[in-house]
């Protein structure tokens, strides 16, 4: 008996977006006019590309910008929620799938010391170059007409279930917990036995809402958090039945 937790990371796991968050970095705090107008649906790597390049054409080091990003405050309750899971890992196999960075990403969990506790982490590739730029790629290519040219999570989660059935592991449930848009494709993918986590008050959440008025609901069982200790409190329930 094991369950798959999958999370999405900005607004999710950290109480912020990572992408916007780095612009702390940047002369007095923002970026200019031109470069936040830049953005075109759809292509937000590219344009996070475009920051990265600004922040180090203006002297931003990756030390500045790791400080930075380790200030992200955790959404509430995923602190303990975390911690939980970590404790339980003979029961949990836990995964991100995130439209961040692995840069970002592994600083902020390393920092609080929470990296353990992911067994995967799907995200844009990033590293640092030799002039000390931050680069970004995406993360794969896909074909879904409803997802970001750069990441379609439902992709992701089906190679990996994939991945894991090769290898004998199969799950009996699968918990999402996200709260974006992106975070839609994923969901309408999973079976009845499973379970969808939208946030409160975010698109997720909303989305769902409005496929179950026009009728055509998902599949799945959805529980609404506004906390992570609604995460944790289902979950428990969970290893107890």
């Amino acid at each position: 008996m094991k369950f798959l937790l999958v999370f999405d990371f900005d607004h999710t796991i950290i109480d912020e977006n990572s992408d916007t968050w780095i612009v702390k970095c940047a002369p007095e705090r923002k970026l200019p006019n031109g470069l936040r107008n830049s953005y075109q649906p759809g292509q937000w790597t590219e344009y996070m590309g475009r920051v990265f390049v600004y922040l180090g054409d203006n002297g931003v080091k990756e030390d500045e910008m790791k400080r930075t990003m380790t200030t992200i405050p955790f959404t509430a309750g995923m602190i303990d929620l975390l911690g939980f899971i970590g404790e339980n890992k003979e029961l949990f196999d836990c995964i991100i799938v995130s439209d961040s960075n692995t840069v970002f990403i592994d600083w902020i969990l390393k920092a609080a010391d929470f990296h353990m506790v992911f067994d995967e982490v799907f995200t844009n590739p990033a590293a640092f170059s030799s002039t000390g730029y931050l680069t970004v790629q995406h993360f794969h290519a896909h074909h879904c007409a409803k997802c970001p040219k750069n990441l379609c999570k439902r992709k992701v989660l089906k190679e990996f279930l994939d991945k894991q059935l090769e290898r004998g592991v199969s799950y009996t449930q699968i918990v999402y917990i996200g709260d974006g848009g992106n975070d839609l494709c994923p969901v309408m993918f999973l079976k009845k036995n499973d379970i969808a986590m939208p946030r409160q008050g975010y698109t997720l959440e909303k989305k769902i809402s409005q496929l179950a008025q026009s009728l055509s609901p998902v599949q799945c069982s959805v529980l609404v958090w506004s906390s992570a200790v609604d995460i944790m409190s289902y979950l428990k329930l969970l290893i107890k039945e």
